[in-house]
């Protein structure tokens, strides 16, 4: 009993790796093009994930074989999960790489030869994997620790060296012994030669778990909309994924008919058209519903998968759909700055269709056998193999119980965290470029960004380039990482399915509506705005937060600032803007959102801004400063203090700029922890007021 215990842990430790190496290599891909807005030619790393296509060739196949390489495989596999403290972020590149290519030599070689118990393990190990790196992160809010904490990295890193100890250890004598007569009797039972279909369905399978499944907080940010209505929160109905998921797994410990088989695809194919054209709640269930089929069809596409002729063919195939399909995903949203992005813009229910097709056309067509009766096949190894399903189940639920426990634990600390503003007329507000939680080194800037928030002390923040939900970027929430750390009430906007950046907002005190924009974009990206009324104990102001086109895009930019110039003349009287413009002060957009929004810039003397701006109506501006990035992004923070008028209608605004704290009341100062008032940039590695900033605001005697 105990060895086969040693065996389903081991394996799905080692799975868990893989997946983690999976999800890490596009983003750190990613992460280079990030910063030229342009294709870099590292993209040729992901050939990594084409390494199988070495074991086409039998010397290479009976090399990979040999037990020695086949250790030295696995070991190269785990120590690179150490990429997370290499020096640079190309030396991370490199061992990820290898680390990707390492796994699906290993993964090719145990799943196709050897004892058939433990292929069977192998592959259900993978798939718990999967369950425990969602656990996972729920206990670290999304993150995957392996990734998130040096601390985390090296625990993992020494237990997945036991663990693959563990599986060389066992695998030697087993393999010599029991490969050809075990591999020969399954092969002539159930062996067929498609691997062309079940390649591109296993690959799709793959791409559609990282995608939609990446993490258990995603199926809410595609359904997501505006406040009140928002649809579920990822916490706590990202539980209802994973216990979707992990009923998936069981339903396939069943036996269907072709017409059940048949249905349940026509459920699946609903539920992912759901999923992409309703919404809020409604799209949450055609999500979770996606989530059961996703796992349900696991192990029977798994096995029909490892029983063709040509592993090294197949194996290839699925690789080829998968980096085919995650390019597309990128084509769709990241569209402006690839060649041919125009035929592949917002295309996602194209992608989303052609993964179902591929997995639909397997499904039907290939045996109704669950994965146990493939291996089965003249085996005398009956009873371990029930005793091993026994054990796969208890460890599935038990790490439901654990990702269940990780949410309620969140939920209610987050809970206790929330609706601790105090009442004040003064508020601050603030607008940063995030850069999808990266720093310029291309680490996560996360804890950083935590630390810098609370030191500025502010009220209400708005982050762009804040969804990391897609593939290529992370498939992390740091929306919800950011409100649960600061306690703070959150907007995510717009949906990921709409294939824009993204825009977060994070209030100290509730947010009572807010409305998700998709603004003009003829030409470029699709530029979202969010438009909100925030509740300041008892005083409503509205906030409107937009991120638009780029500079290159002037046809764009025109429409937007004319869109959002109306929601700043349709709010309330009471109205703060924080955008990102990309135009110069005194522009065409600059002048529209102005003139016709009917706002004043917080500091029109201030000409050195290109992009962020800080605009207001109906409140009394206290302040104004500029931070350094400090290398946590590529771009400064902008923050504004202002007062609520007590008479709306009979107030003056403060008209006079002094740059002396002592000036005015201490309790309207920027944090000294940024330094004091500094002219021009500020180039030390430090977050440091700067470009002629602090600026307090008072009336003229």
């Amino acid at each position: 009993m105990f060895p086969l215990w040693k065996a389903v842990l081991s394996e799905t430790l080692l799975g868990y790796i893989s997946w983690s190496l999976y999800h890490a290599l596009p983003p750190m891909i990613y992460y280079f093009p990030l910063q030229t807005l342009a294709l870099t030619g590292l993209e040729v790393f992901a050939v990594a994930f084409f390494s199988p296509i070495f074991l086409i060739f039998g010397p290479f196949w009976r090399l990979a074989n040999n037990k020695y390489i086949l250790a030295l495989l696995r070991l190269t596999t785990v120590g690179s999960l150490a990429s997370y403290q290499a020096p640079n972020a190309s030396i991370r590149l490199f061992i990820l790489a290898a680390g990707v290519s390492s796994s699906l030599l290993v993964q090719t070689v145990t799943w196709w030869s050897g004892n058939s118990l433990q292929r069977f393990i192998g592959i259900w190990g993978f798939m718990l994997g999967k369950i425990m790196l969602l656990v996972l992160r729920i206990w670290y809010t999304s993150l995957n620790p392996v990734w998130s904490s040096p601390a985390a990295n090296t625990i993992i890193l020494t237990i997945g060296f036991i663990a693959a100890a563990e599986r060389i250890y066992s695998d030697g004598d087993k393999r010599k012994q029991e490969a050809n007569k075990t591999v020969s009797a399954v092969r002539e039972a159930v062996s067929h030669p498609h691997w062309l279909l079940s390649g591109f369905a296993f690959g799709s399978l793959m791409f559609l778990t990282l995608w939609i499944f990446g993490e258990v907080s995603l199926i809410s940010r595609w359904a997501v909309s505006g406040h009140p209505h928002t649809g579920p929160d990822p916490n706590p109905y990202g539980g209802t994924v994973l216990l979707g998921l992990a009923h998936g797994l069981m339903l396939s410990f069943w036996s269907w008919s072709t017409v059940t088989s048949f249905a349940w695809f026509l459920v699946g194919l609903a539920s992912s058209a759901g999923l992409l054209y309703l919404h809020t709640w409604s799209a949450a269930v055609a999500g979770n519903v996606l989530a059961v089929f996703t796992m349900c069809v696991w192990p029977q596409l798994s096995g029909r998968f490892v029983t063709c002729l040509h592993p090294g063919k197949a194996m290839s195939t699925a690789m080829l759909a998968y980096v085919l399909e995650l390019f597309f995903c990128v084509w769709c949203t990241a569209y402006k700055f690839v060649p041919g992005g125009i035929y592949a813009r917002e295309s996602s229910h194209l992608l989303l269709g052609f993964i179902m097709l591929c997995i639909g056309v397997d499904f039907l067509t290939g045996p109704k056998k669950d994965l146990s009766s493939i291996f089965e096949v003249r085996s005398n190894q009956k009873p371990l193999f029930k005793k091993s399903k026994n054990y796969i189940k208890l460890l599935l639920w038990l790490f439901v119980g654990v990702g269940l426990l990780g949410l309620a634990l969140r939920y209610r600390t987050y809970q206790k965290k929330l609706g601790q503003g105090v009442p004040k007329r003064d508020f601050s507000a603030m607008i940063w470029p995030f850069r999808f939680a990266y720093d310029n080194e291309g680490w996560s800037n996360l804890e950083g960004s935590a630390n810098l928030l609370n030191q500025t002390d502010a009220d209400f923040i708005t982050i762009i380039e804040s969804d990391a939900s897609k593939p290529f970027i992370g498939n992390n929430d740091p929306t919800m990482w950011l409100g649960e750390r600061l306690g703070f009430y959150t907007d995510f906007g717009p949906s990921t399915r709409d294939h824009t950046w993204g825009i977060m907002a994070l209030s100290r005190y509730p947010i009572v509506k807010s409305t998700h924009h998709l603004l003009p974009s003829p030409e470029g990206e699709i530029a979202p705005a969010i438009s909100m009324t925030v509740n300041f104990t008892g005083k409503l102001v509205d906030f409107v937060v937009a991120h638009f086109g780029n500079e290159e895009e002037d046809l764009d930019r025109k429409l937007q600032a004319i869109a959002v110039s109306n929601l700043l003349k349709t709010s309330a009287k009471q109205v703060v803007f924080l955008g990102y413009i990309t135009s110069a002060p005194g522009s065409r957009d600059y002048t529209e959102l102005i003139e016709n929004g009917n706002v004043q810039d917080i500091d029109s003397t201030d000409l050195a801004r290109w992009c962020s701006y800080i605009m207001y109506r109906g409140v009394i501006r206290l302040g104004y400063a500029r931070i350094s990035h400090a290398g946590l992004s590529d771009s400064e923070v902008q923050m504004a203090k202002f007062r609520i008028p007590d008479h709306l209608d009979s107030y003056a605004d403060n008209d006079r700029i002094v740059t002396d704290p002592s000036q005015v009341p201490e309790d309207i100062h920027f944090n000294p922890w940024f330094g004091s008032y500094k002219d021009g940039h500020n180039y030390e590695h430090i977050h440091h007021f700067h470009m002629s900033t602090p600026k307090y605001f008072k009336q003229t005697n």
